[in-house]
């Protein structure tokens, strides 16, 4: 049911809106962190629209109650909105995570093979 016109809403329709928030928020998303690669902005974008889809409804849900516009909205915008909202944030984090996981084991590598310093490593 649809809080705006009272009516019922196909779910087509909220699929629709759904698909177009996730891909709306990986979309958006690459301006925040450019991928270091297709492959890497394959998966990303990949992993976003998923995450959009999935959590899409329920992420739309609690932004609209915490935002307080839950009843002035209908349930097509809450849909779009979650699942840009869940698509942007996994996006974001999925390359924030791999970039520092990487950091992570390059500075572990360093530290294995001598480190290349004055103090004791490899010239």
């Amino acid at each position: 049911m649809d809080a705006m016109t009272g009516e019922a809403i196909s779910p087509l329709a909220l699929f629709t809106a759904k698909f177009a928030g996730a891909v709306g928020g990986s979309v958006i998303s690459i301006a925040y962190l450019l991928p270091s690669g297709r492959r890497d902005a394959a998966v990303r974008f990949l992993t976003g629209a998923v995450t959009g889809l999935v959590f899409g409804g329920p992420a739309g849900m609690t932004l609209a109650d915490h935002l307080g516009f839950a009843e002035k909205i209908g349930a097509t915008e809450v849909a779009l909105m979650g699942s840009a909202a869940a698509s942007l944030c996994a996006w974001w984090a999925l390359g924030v995570i791999q970039r520092f996981a990487d950091g992570l084991f390059a500075v572990a590598g360093r530290a294995k093979t001598g480190g290349g310093d004055a103090a004791g490593g490899t010239r």
